[in-house]
């Protein structure tokens, strides 16, 4: 059962280009989009989806969105080819994410809370699942002006990070649907950033892509944040706040992935 809280979600959903556009499609987005439009409205959020949109399009929807005001909070969903800092079209004209953000440090809402989730490849580098010690996560001199561009109150997660390829099978995106499993099995009762680093954890340590030259390679999710204060996007408020599922145990069973391709 639904209920209503006052957000509102686009999900920008790209799995078709134009025919003269040499870009593959992705026949894992339709999953992706009917998973999330579930996951997003039965947590309460307006949602919104936009399929196989070209440039402009992009633009508009998120411009359009951003003039608008919400009682509640913002998630904004982009699945599409992409290299790093842009994500394309149906026509395969680049959209450039610092844009698309930076509409959303205007008046209406810049004090509101936003949540964007961007599966896209951001480069052509693969993953091999190196081990690495490290106190956080930074922009990459290639990327400071779109980390610049992030308005306060907002946190982005990318499915992978800066210069990698991001997954997806038929089946879906191993980053978007792990986002879905884990609102669906009780993660919805976290906090915005424990929510995503639970994710990032699951896909780290067990994901593997299969078939071919991607055999084995792993996936590591990305988080820009610049919220101040605690996020509850998908927090119902009508139900017992007492319970707490923690999402480790959710998510600490492996997949049986599919062969993957470059999302």
């Amino acid at each position: 059962m639904s209920f209503s809280s006052g957000s509102r979600a686009l999900i920008v959903s790209v799995s078709s280009f134009y025919p003269d556009v040499e870009l593959s499609a992705r026949p894992g987005t339709v999953r992706d989009t009917q998973k999330l439009h579930r996951a997003l409205c039965s947590r309460g959020f307006s949602t919104r989806i936009l399929n196989d949109p070209d440039a402009e399009e992009i633009h508009e929807a998120f411009k359009s969105e951003s003039e608008q005001a919400a009682d509640g909070c913002f998630v904004g969903v982009i699945s599409s080819h992409g290299e790093e800092g842009l994500v394309f079209g149906a026509d395969g004209r680049p959209v450039q994410l610092s844009e698309i953000y930076s509409y959303f440090g205007g008046p209406k809402m810049a004090a509101k809370n936003k949540l964007f989730l961007i599966q896209a490849c951001r480069g052509h580098l693969l993953d091999d699942g190196v081990e690495i010690e490290t106190d956080s996560v930074g922009c990459e001199d290639s990327g400071l002006s779109e980390c610049a561009s992030v308005p306060p109150n907002t946190v982005v997660m990318y499915a992978t990070a800066p210069g990698y390829g991001a997954f997806m099978n038929r089946m879906g995106s191993i980053f978007l649907q792990t986002f879905c499993k884990l609102l669906e099995d009780g993660g919805a009762e976290m906090e915005v950033t424990c929510l995503l680093t639970r994710i990032s954890h699951h896909i780290a340590h067990h994901f593997s892509a299969r078939g071919g030259e991607l055999e084995g390679k792993k996936e590591m999710p990305c988080i820009i944040s610049r919220l101040t204060t605690d996020f509850y996007p998908f927090i119902d408020c009508g139900k017992n706040r007492s319970f707490r599922l923690l999402a480790t145990e959710l998510l600490d069973r492996p997949y049986s992935i599919r062969k993957n391709s470059i999302s």
